[in-house]
This record gives C-alpha cells, sequence and structure tokens, in this order.
C-alpha cells in the first residue's frame, strides 16, 4: 500500500486508520525488508519510500506520515540532516523519526537526539522491536534501546559529563531552565521520565488517570521549552533533577 492515498489524514493513528511510515534508506534491499516485517500488521501502513535525505524531507511533507524510519548514512543528505529539516520547529504535522542504524556510535547517537530524533534503534534488532517502537513513537512517546539509554546515562555519570551541543540545542540554554517553573506534581513527573517511566507506569506511582499523566507531560515539555521525552530525559539528567542510580 504506497502513495499519498495510502491512509486516510483524518484524527490521529488508532482505530480510525493506521500508522502512516515513510522508509528512508538507500539501500533498496534494506527498504524491502522493513515493509515486508511492517505491511503484515493491520495497524501499520508504508506510505512511501526514500533513498536519501533530501527525498526523504520533501516525501515527508508530501505523504504526512506520522514517523519515519531513518538511516543516518546516505548519498547526498544524511539522515540527521533530514532529521533535522523535518523536525524544524513551525514544521506542520511533524512526525516522529526513528534512526535506524547499523553504527553503534555515540556521535549518531547524541547527534540524532540533537537534531530531532524522537527514537534511536540499531539494525540488529528484532522485527518485533522495530514494530513496538512505531508504535510508541505513533502515540507521542520516544524511544531507545536500552543499551542506548544505559550509555545516555552513563555519560551524565562521569565528572562534568555532558553531550555535544546539550539541550541548549532543543531550545533551553544550559543552566537557565525555569525549573522553578514547574509544579511539585510536574517535578514529580519529570523524575520519572527521566527514569524511563511511560505514561501508564508514572499513571500507576502517582496514582492518577493516564490522562492527566498526558497533561503534566505536555506542560512540563512546553515550560522547560523541550521537544519531546528523549530531551526531557536528557535535560533532567543535565540538571541534576535525577543522578545515574538515584
Amino acid at each position: 500500500m504506497t502513495g499519498p492515498d495510502a491512509a486516510g489524514r483524518d484524527g490521529g493513528p488508532g482505530v480510525d486508520r493506521p500508522i502512516r511510515v515513510l522508509l528512508a534508506d538507500d539501500q533498496h534491499l534494506v527498504r524491502t525488508g522493513f515493509r515486508v516485517i511492517l505491511e503484515v500488521e493491520d495497524d501499520l501502513a508504508v506510505v512511501g519510500e526514500a533513498a536519501d535525505g533530501e527525498r526523504a524531507v520533501s516525501m515527508t511533507r508530501a505523504l504526512h506520515p506520522d514517523v519515519v524510519l531513518m538511516d543516518v548514512e546516505m548519498p547526498g543528505m544524511n539522515g540527521l540532516e533530514a532529521t533535522r529539516q523535518i523536525t524544524a520547529p513551525g514544521s506542520p504535522g511533524t512526525p516522529a523519526v526513528l534512526i535506524l542504524t547499523t553504527f553503534d556510535r555515540d556521535d549518531y547517537l547524541f547527534a540524532a537526539l540533537q537534531a530531532g530524533a524522537s527514537g534511536f534503534l540499531l539494525k540488529n534488532g528484532t522485527p518485533e522491536a522495530l514494530v513496538e517502537a512505531i508504535r510508541v513513537l505513533a502515540r507521542g512517546d520516544a524511544l531507545l534501546a536500552p543499551e542506548l539509554t544505559r550509555r545516555v546515562i552513563a555519560t551524565f555519570a562521569r565528572p562534568g559529563g555532558t553531550w555535544a551541543g546539550g539541550v541548549a540545542a532543543g531550545g533551553v540554554a544550559a543552566g537557565g531552565a525555569p525549573l522553578d517553573e514547574l509544579t511539585p506534581r510536574e517535578r514529580e513527573v519529570l523524575v520519572l521520565l527521566a527514569r524511563g517511566a511511560s505514561n501508564a507506569e508514572i499513571a500507576a506511582q502517582l496514582h492518577l488517570g493516564e490522562a492527566t499523566v498526558k497533561t503534566h507531560v505536555s506542560r512540563v515539555l512546553a515550560k522547560l521549552g523541550l521537544r519531546d521525552r528523549v530531551q526531557a530525559v536528557v535535560f533532567a539528567y543535565e540538571q541534576g533533577v535525577v543522578r545515574p542510580g538515584g
């Protein structure tokens, strides 16, 4: 199922329509493999394929996917620059970008987060993990492979640890974040976000409804000038709101 009309644009993904996915990878066999994995799922629809970053940007603007699977190393514009353009402030109907790469490198991981990616997975993962990652991002959450989350935390565990560009790249100046604008409840939510809790897990721990938690998360991100939950994790560790092992 391909083309701009493969799935409707009325409302968000869910019962009424499948999650729209755009594949961006310069290897045709890789894109074919992803398509085979995704199109057996009733709630997923591949709406297009791009072989380079520039094409990924133009197809995103034309097809309005919910999630873009983005390779890093592609000819011409690479996946990191394409992600930066896709997620730039003011872009209409900004999709979630899931970075998929064969390269297990810290510079790719942190550059992807700085560029605005909402998820990062290695290509040696399972088809089930890929499908679940797309669903997580389509719900508005963010995702890192567990081994990558540990690496982010380890970075901040080092004395003076930070990541290239810092949260300032996402709109919050280091040391100048308005933490005092958060209510006590919102600060609790931020701590749980930084520990990797889902909305359901936060709701259970704080004895709140999931809709209420979603509202709190949105307010936390807005007040701190953060793009998504991934940046909230980075922010919380940089600002010392939580500490590794704490």
